[in-house]
């Protein structure tokens, strides 16, 4: 397949989020979990039919309760999800029994009304840790969420999700399939995140089987969100979900493993989940630039994997990054500490494009040319370790003292 091509037929939906696919319908209502407020907190997406799910959960020890839940419900039921509960507002973490019940007897709700199996009805949750929730709100809200849901519901659920301050984060993209037992189908991917785990949540018309889609959906996670490295210490409510209505294939077959129509959809599943994690990093706790590490020359993937978070999360490049230094030292002291095989003599750095090392020798810098590049919005360290072929590309974001502003508010 001539993946130049089809990149250029996309078409990116403006303002389209989860309910750009057919089959999908969300809400946002203002239910009383975040106190004092008059903003809607909670939201649901629902799916018109049971529709093949698949989840990447959060390998974090302390996973919160509704991480817990889901789990749970995915490995008792068949595979298949109704609807999907959310809050912005706490993390519904270290909350012991009190949060465990919580989760559940929301899914309890939600499926009472909806009149389905518990197993199909997800929950998923971000912010404070050790906040406990009462389920009055959840209790309350529930009925008048589900009747209000519509297919223009959407911006609703990512304006209500959103980080406090920050733009919702939300993405959809249409396609015109390009093989013949396809032949004049239109499918959509869209999708939403939430919080700095992240959670992410991904939804599409095409008719995929569940199969098909845990292989898509479980690639894509990992060189996506898997890749964000903003405030992992979040990262006990992250969760990532993909549901399949297959609204806009029901007469077509369903996409197997292997073929070309599935390259069609996990390219797509990629560009949205790329757009999704990048606005995740770019939204990170007081940050100003989107900070963008791309390593290459690596022995191996997990090489390449730690030499990128060594740099990405290295308080001084992040710290230099904000205060607009451009110099080789604190990225290579940040690769020698990353455990991933080189010889510094064949290491090469950049910097926004300007060379900063060259054969394992720090270079100067045009101070001036420098500081031009720096206005950008997103600053690229660009990385060669000269050792082999593996690659990868990971993004976080500079440190700031609105960063610890932030972190003291919490």
């Amino acid at each position: 397949m001539d993946m130049d091509q089809f990149d250029n037929a996309l078409r990116p939906i403006d303002g389209g989020g989860v309910t750009s696919p057919a089959g999908f319908r969300a809400a946002a209502l203002p239910a009383g979990i975040r106190p004092g407020s008059t903003a809607s907190d909670l939201a649901i997406l629902l799916v018109d039919e049971a529709a093949p799910v698949s989840a990447v959960f959060t390998k974090s020890a302390f996973d919160a309760a509704p991480v817990r839940v889901s789990r749970a419900n995915l490995a008792a039921g068949d595979g298949t999800a109704r609807a999907v509960v959310m809050n912005g507002v706490s993390a519904n973490a270290a909350t012991g029994e009190q949060g465990l019940a919580c989760a559940r007897e929301t899914v309890e709700i939600a499926a009472q009304i909806l009149g389905c199996e518990t197993a199909q009805v997800l929950v998923a949750s971000a912010g404070a840790i050790g906040e406990p929730l009462d389920i009055e709100p959840f209790d309350t809200t529930l009925p008048a969420l589900i009747d209000a849901a519509s297919p223009d519901g959407g911006p609703l659920i990512a304006q209500a999700l959103a980080v406090p301050g920050a733009r919702p984060r939300e993405c959809a993209i249409s396609y015109a399939s390009k093989t013949l037992a396809y032949a004049g189908c239109t499918f959509t991917v869209g999708g939403l995140c939430m919080g700095e785990g992240p959670f992410a949540l991904l939804t599409t018309d095409a008719p995929v089987c569940a199969r098909t889609l845990g292989r898509i959906f479980e690639e894509v996670v990992g060189r996506t969100f898997a890749k964000v490295l903003v405030d992992p210490d979040r990262a006990v409510s992250g969760v990532s979900l993909m549901l399949a209505s297959g609204a806009a294939g029901a007469d077509a077959p369903e996409i197997a493993p292997g073929t070309e129509e599935a390259e069609e959809l996990a390219y797509v599943v990629g560009q949205v989940a790329e757009t999704l994690a990048r606005q995740v990093a770019a939204d990170g706790a007081g940050a100003s630039k989107l900070l963008t590490v791309r390593v290459a020359g690596a022995v191996s993937d997990e090489d390449a994997d730690a030499a990128a978070r060594a740099v990405g999360t290295s308080s001084l490049v992040r710290a230099q990054v904000a205060g607009r230094v451009c110099e080789a030292g604190a990225v290579l002291a940040a690769l020698g500490r990353s455990g991933a095989a080189f010889d510094q003599e064949s290491a090469a750095v950049s910097m926004m494009g300007i060379p900063v090392c060259e054969a394992g020798v720090a270079l100067p810098v045009d101070a001036a040319e420098a500081a031009r590049r720096f206005e950008a919005g997103e600053i690229e360290i660009a990385i060669d370790l000269g050792a082999g072929e593996a690659s990868t590309t990971v993004w976080g974001s500079d440190l700031t003292a609105a960063y610890v502003e932030q972190a003291a508010r919490r």
